[in-house]
């Protein structure tokens, strides 16, 4: 677990930053010199949480949180310790009322830093503002923060990670063996670089929503024109109604550091499946607090949900009618109970190299779905663009025998 924990944190400490110096050859990288001296600003010292400064009671090792046993795990002597809620009653995050929420704009850390002083080895390490837990580089200790930070939300769950570093890279594997336009020299070598498990800040809404649509949906059918040629007329007639549907769970990401299509590629995850927030849980894992803000995440959310609405009048109108179209619809959709949670949710990140390239690609930590990119190999593509060609000209073939 100590090499799947490691976080993506450039830990430096900051005696060494204070005291790094640069060769300039050039008078503008001396004022750049100058202008990086201007910007820096001072980390503040923050302090960590003691649910994780204490090591195993056995034999004085770093515990981290176990994906397998959904426990504290020791992995110098196994030792295995179960995390208790500090509410027995709470055990998922509660959904927090949207329009009473304090806190709902975006944060933006810009180049604020923190620095944490390691209470096992007296290390000292400067971390983003965004980051609320990684690893002491001296000695291997968790360093979990506050969660909180002024004018910022808490997060109110975790949906802890179900599969371990060893058990992505093989969900890594079969991923890869599938992808046909992938060249097989990259499926045989592709070896996953550095593993690290992150919780990423994600904002969860729930809504009724109450829509009024008006449009047309289109009957199909058989006629014959003037020249007594069969064709194919659609008969359009007008439509309106009130659609109803609860919104439960709509996810948006809080974090703008990642790239949206591999973070979409490993949707969705089991929201409902979540334990309330403890520090325990993100022990020996990097995580982030959000920078996109309660406020934006809604509208994000907005936009999904309206698009899936859409989709689903349009589906009933069809449904209803019996329809074979439907165009010009109009919803006006109405929002009410809208509820939130912020909740961290498990992500696997890793790289392979293949032709020089770096490939970066993730794995749902929960459900193990895998998003990436890949190699293509041109000569794959041109067999399949061959084949399509003489399929679709062999059903021409037949088509005017």
């Amino acid at each position: 677990m100590r090499s799947g924990g490691t976080g993506a944190f450039a830990s430096v400490p900051l005696a060494d930053i204070r005291e790094t110096t640069k060769v300039y050859s050039k008078e503008g990288d001396k004022r750049m010199a100058e202008q990086e001296t201007q910007e820096y600003i001072e980390p503040v010292v923050v302090d960590t949480k003691k649910e994780t400064d204490r090591k195993c009671p056995q034999c004085g090792g770093v515990m981290d949180f176990d994906p397998k046993e959904g426990k504290l795990h020791c992995p110098y002597c196994d030792y295995l310790e179960e995390i208790l809620p500090d509410n027995e009653e709470e055990t998922a995050a509660e959904e927090q009322d949207f329009e009473t929420a304090e806190q709902t704009g975006n944060c933006d850390w810009g180049v604020e830093k923190k620095t944490v002083l390691c209470k096992a080895c007296g290390g000292e390490m400067v971390y983003d503002a965004l980051e609320i837990a990684g690893e002491c580089p001296y000695c291997g200790s968790n360093q979990v923060m506050e969660a909180q930070a002024e004018n910022t939300l808490a997060p109110g769950g975790v949906c802890v990670f179900k599969l371990d570093a060893k058990q992505a890279a093989e969900k890594f594997k079969a991923w890869i063996k599938k992808r046909w336009f992938c060249p097989k020299e990259a499926k045989e070598t592709a070896k996953p670089k550095d593993f690290k498990g992150v919780y990423l800040p994600y904002w969860t809404f729930d809504t009724q929503t109450t829509t009024k649509y008006s449009g047309e949906y289109g009957i199909r059918k058989q006629k014959r024109n003037s020249k007594g040629e069969t064709v194919t007329v659609t008969d359009w007639y007008r439509c309106s109604g009130t659609y109803q549907e609860f919104i439960d769970d709509q996810a948006v990401c809080g974090s703008t550091r990642h790239e949206n299509g591999l973070l979409n590629g490993i949707l969705p995850f089991n929201t409902a499946d979540n334990k309330t927030y403890k520090p325990e849980y993100v022990a020996g894992f990097a995580s982030e607090r959000y920078s996109v803000g309660l406020k934006d995440a809604w509208k994000t959310a907005k936009g999904r949900i309206i698009s899936r609405l859409n989709s689903n009048i349009r589906r009933k109108i069809m449904t209803d009618h019996q329809a074979d179209d439907v165009r010009s619809l109009q919803i006006d959709p109405s929002f009410s109970d809208i509820k939130y949670k912020y909740l961290l949710l498990p992500v696997w990140m890793a790289s392979f190299k293949f032709n020089g390239k770096v490939y970066r690609f993730m794995v749902n930590g929960q459900t193990g779905r895998v998003s990436g990119k890949i190699p293509i190999s041109p000569a794959k593509v041109a067999i399949t663009v061959v084949g399509v060609i003489a399929a679709l000209g062999l059903l021409w073939f037949i088509a005017n025998l």
